[in-house]
């Protein structure tokens, strides 16, 4: 898919904007901790600018159909100015982590400014340990996690000499197209809905047995999406008026402990990720006074509907499931093997399915419908909290040649909804990025030890002993002792 100039938004990438509010951002990120000495700003000017004919889309702003004739484009923005876009700041001494999380809050609490190019990156320098930060702030409806492509990520190289790249002619930007333009474009675009619809019913008539299959399938999958608005997610304090300021926390762990239990235990890296969530909010439930007995919590699951030859292209193409929070479960192994089972189900089912037949049929809705539509795909009765885990690359990444140490996402928070936990996995390491409503969740910092808890808790389990046990017997390892 090409970056162009007038690009319509998708009804996904477009619902991302429905959503937002002056309390809830939907925009999402990183915070990056390189080590070695920050770059001059000047010289991450200039590196950020050599890069920005890879992604033409972060030079492009919102254009809005006049009357709401249909979604908004993507059009050139003939005032971009980079330095408005690249920030610097710096942390006070001693420069501590703790510091530079405070400074994160603060800088994802304020919204993108729709009227530029929605994105920002910031160098912070001043930490501790002879090392800086970069904070990367993209709106969603650019980037999903699953594209692999943002401005953030073209700045990396895989060696610490800089990739020298060709060098580019000077950018000149298309001209913007004026309210009657855009208002013609509006139109066009409902008058060739029926062109389109036709064209599908042309193809449903010479392939009807295929027709029929995928029909039968669709219907199921919007059965299992309606019967989820029958089965809303439990009331907890999760569940808050939120306002706009956040926190934000993180938690370090090695990718190998995951892979570790689910060796021995069974399932995915993920089941074990939910798991491990399920736990911490478990203690933090308690830690509230909420009785935990036979409650379970649901996690939006964000699935990636990208296909194989759409991977490396900006924009969204993620559907969402509902995952199993068992946080009833004392017991960490069984917890595991709850949430196995509860996400073998999932998978099985049409959820995910069902979310992409509805993201097709917003792609023909009129505006109305689109922004009602919007408001169910994001209904946050039905779940508590966002969770979603992106893989990252297991090599380690440079920028001027300073080695990326961690990397920490960033989610968004939905309407009423006080906390979002995000996970990626980079050069061995899998780290944990909770973002969380400022006054209701003083006490995130429950919920981010207890996650270190729940993983050691799984690492300690008897059953987990006794599989490492019988796995050194049959290598012929030397035990203790």
């Amino acid at each position: 898919m090409t970056q162009a100039h007038l690009d319509r938004l998708s009804s996904i990438d477009a619902s991302f904007l429905t959503n937002e509010s002056s309390d809830s951002h939907m925009h999402v990120g990183a915070v990056m901790i390189f080590e070695g000495p920050p770059p001059v700003y000047d010289d991450l000017l200039e590196h950020v600018r050599s890069r920005l004919h890879l992604v033409p889309r972060f030079r492009q702003k919102l254009a809005f159909p006049p009357a709401e004739l249909g979604r908004p484009f993507w059009v050139d923005d003939p005032t971009f100015n980079l330095s408005y876009h690249v920030r610097h700041s710096a942390l006070p001494h001693p420069g501590s982590e703790e510091q530079l999380r405070n400074i994160a809050g603060r800088i994802f609490s304020q919204a993108l400014d729709r009227s530029k190019p929605l994105w920002e990156i910031w160098l912070v320098q001043g930490m501790e340990r002879n090392r800086f930060a970069l904070l990367n702030k993209t709106h969603h409806a650019l980037v999903d996690g699953a594209s692999g492509v943002d401005i953030a990520t073209v700045l990396f190289d895989l060696q610490p000499v800089p990739e020298q790249h060709d060098t580019q002619p000077d950018w000149v930007p298309r001209p913007p197209p004026s309210s009657s333009q855009l208002a013609a474009l509006g139109i066009k675009e409902l008058t060739e809905t029926p062109v389109r619809l036709g064209r599908r019913a042309m193809r449903a008539a010479i392939h009807p047995r295929t027709t029929a299959r995928k029909a039968v399938e669709s219907v199921e999958a919007l059965g299992e999406v309606a019967w989820n608005f029958t089965d809303p997610a439990p009331e907890v304090p999760l569940q808050a008026k939120i306002g706009s300021h956040r926190r934000f926390c993180w938690m370090r762990a090695n990718l190998d402990d995951f892979k570790r239990i689910k060796n021995a235990l069974g399932g995915t890296v993920n089941d074990v990720v939910l798991t491990v969530v399920s736990g911490a909010l478990r203690n933090w439930l308690r830690a509230r006074g909420i009785r935990v007995e036979g409650l379970e919590l649901r996690a939006l699951v964000p699935v990636s509907i990208r296909a194989e030859n759409e991977h490396g292209t900006l924009g969204n193409r993620i559907a969402a499931m509902r995952g199993p929070l068992p946080v009833y479960v004392e017991d960490p192994v069984k917890r595991l093997q709850v949430v196995r089972a509860s996400m073998d189900d999932l998978k099985e089912s049409r959820q995910a399915l069902g979310a992409e037949v509805i993201s097709r049929f917003n792609d023909f809705a009129p505006p109305t419908l689109l922004a009602q539509a919007a408001r169910v795909n994001f209904s946050t009765t039905l779940f508590n909290l966002i969770v979603t885990n992106v893989p990252g690359p297991q090599l380690p990444l440079y920028v001027l040649g300073r080695e990326l140490q961690d990397v920490f996402p960033v989610a968004f928070l939905p309407e009423n909804h006080a906390l979002a936990i995000a996970i990626m996995s980079y050069n061995g390491g899998l780290n944990f990025g909770l973002l969380a409503d400022y006054d209701s969740m003083e006490d995130v910092d429950l919920i981010t030890d207890g996650l270190s808890e729940a993983l050691a808790e799984l690492l300690e389990a008897p059953a987990l002993q006794e599989a490492r046990l019988q796995a050194d017997l049959a290598t012929g390892a030397d035990l203790p002792g």
